[in-house]
């Protein structure tokens, strides 16, 4: 990913989807997703990609969501 900030960011919780959006070669564009847990070491947050049972259900529904948002983007660019 380049250095450039997210497009659409969703946070249900602890869990978080990052929407990045990246031009083709051909002058397209396409969306990626990033899932990420969030938690806090002492003092300090911090991210990670893994996630526990009871995560999963939030995963789903981020990711779902991301999905739905990068579908609408499109619709709206028809």
């Amino acid at each position: 990913m380049s250095n450039e900030r997210p497009v659409h960011e969703i946070r249900l919780g602890r869990i978080k989807a990052v929407v990045w959006g990246n031009e083709t070669e051909n002058g397209g564009f396409r969306h990626n997703v990033q899932i990420r847990r969030l938690y806090k070491d002492g003092d300090e947050w911090k991210d990670s990609d893994s996630f526990g049972r009871d995560d999963l259900p939030l995963v789903a529904k981020v990711a779902d969501m991301a999905h739905t948002w990068i579908h609408q983007r499109a619709q709206d660019e028809v």
